[in-house]
């Protein structure tokens, strides 16, 4: 498939309320988990009439034309298999998906920033191994003194996570809205507990 068939997954909590598909790849499992890959009623039955996806699940809802009448699509699956991205963009965001959005210093949760291990002003570099996320209070009591410094430790060593890490990280979070038509789909490769 090509590239310009990729869509913007909704990401606004006011579009949930009508009636989002949960995209998933030809190999059944969602584009992305976080955000959630999801594509607007009017992307889906686009997608339907272009026969470039197969309908999965539909909403009791209907749209209609003059001479048509189709069920607004809630699971579809691409007929083509999108590749994944093997990079992981190094963003604030994804940072903070790495680190579970919770501080690396003291495990809170909220009000996050991102703090260098080894402070720019002592030679650190913005990279993956060694930004991890913090909360205020932590960011600031170790400002730009080392962590023996001032006798704090991280929670785990700061790594570049893999795309496909980062993805199964995402599934931690699911978004405030899970329609029931989605849920078979969401978790179906997750480990059964025994």
């Amino acid at each position: 498939m090509d590239g310009d068939f990729r869509q913007e997954f909704v990401r606004e909590p006011g579009s949930l309320r009508h009636n989002p598909a949960l995209v998933l790849n030809a190999d059944y499992r969602p584009l992305s988990y976080y955000p959630l890959s999801l594509w607007t009623w009017q992307e889906a039955v686009k997608a339907a009439f272009l026969d470039r996806i197969t309908i999965l699940a539909e909403y009791d809802d209907v749209v209609r034309s003059p001479t048509t009448e189709i069920k607004i699509p809630s699971v579809v699956v691409l007929k083509d298999y999108v590749k994944p991205q093997k990079r992981v963009a190094f963003t604030r965001f994804n940072l903070f998906l790495r680190d579970e959005f919770c501080c690396q210093y003291c495990g809170t949760k909220g009000d996050l920033t991102f703090d260098h291990v080894i402070p720019r002003a002592r030679g650190g570099v913005t990279s993956w191994e060694n930004v991890v996320a913090a909360c205020s209070k932590c960011n600031l009591r170790k400002g730009s003194k080392s962590l023996s410094q001032c006798g704090m430790n991280l929670r785990k060593k700061p790594v570049q996570p893999a795309s496909e890490q980062l993805r199964n990280m995402g599934r931690k979070f699911p978004p405030n809205h899970l329609h029931e038509s989605w849920i078979d789909f969401l978790y179906w490769d997750a480990e059964l507990e025994q």
